[in-house]
C-alpha cells in the first residue's frame, strides 16, 4: 500500500494527501470520507499519516481504502 500525510481537510468530507516520495511539483491526492477505514472523518487531522490504494475516477486519481497508520 502507498503511504502519505493528510495536508488539507475540508468541512465537506474530503481532503488531500501528500504521497510519500512525491516531487515538489506533484499534485496532492484527493480522498473522500467514504474511503476511510477504521477512523471517522471527524477524528482525522491534518498531519495524520495514512496508508491507501490509488484509484482512478472521472476527475483523476484518488485514495481508496485509506487507513490511519
Amino acid at each position: 500500500m502507498t503511504q502519505g500525510t493528510v495536508v488539507k481537510k475540508n468541512d465537506n468530507g474530503f481532503g488531500f494527501i501528500k504521497i510519500d516520495g512525491a516531487a515538489a511539483g506533484d499534485k496532492d491526492l484527493f480522498f473522500h470520507s467514504n474511503e476511510l477505514q477504521n477512523i471517522s472523518f471527524d477524528e482525522l487531522r491534518e498531519g495524520d499519516r495514512l496508508s491507501f490504494e490509488i484509484g482512478d475516477s472521472p476527475k483523476g486519481k484518488n485514495a481508496l481504502n485509506a487507513s490511519k497508520i
